[in-house]
């Protein structure tokens, strides 16, 4: 019998890149993730990405149907915090492959959270 949480909102990953290009690069940034979202199989509705005065980093967010990408750059530690949020057929790990083969990291640590699911009931 299926339960509720046979059916998940979604998939959040939460994604650290190290040593990454194009950090800051806000038209590079915005093109990656745009690819990762088509990659991803997601729908896009809006983009919006602002870069901080004097080279300090990218933030930027790619608003989906299905959630969002996020990230947020800084260039002066080598280092790019990425959230990709995906829920129904959108893939957050073909988002996320894409997202590394265009920044290349040196170090890449994701942590995938099943999001919907209450704590008690991942454990099990």
């Amino acid at each position: 019998m299926e339960t509720p949480a046979d059916h998940l909102p979604g998939t959040h990953l939460l994604v650290d890149l190290y040593g990454a290009a194009h950090l800051t690069d806000a038209a590079a940034l915005e093109r990656i993730l745009c690819d990762a979202a088509g990659a991803a199989g997601a729908t896009i509705i809006a983009t919006h990405f602002r870069v901080f005065p004097g080279a300090a980093g990218v933030t930027g967010m790619v608003l989906l149907a299905e959630s969002h990408i996020s990230i947020h750059t800084w260039p002066e530690l080598g280092f790019a915090a990425v959230d990709i949020f995906m829920c129904g057929a959108a893939d957050a790990d073909a988002a996320r492959m894409a997202l590394e083969a265009a920044m290349a990291p040196t170090r890449a640590e994701v942590v995938a959270v099943a999001r919907g699911q209450a704590r008690d009931q991942r454990n099990q």
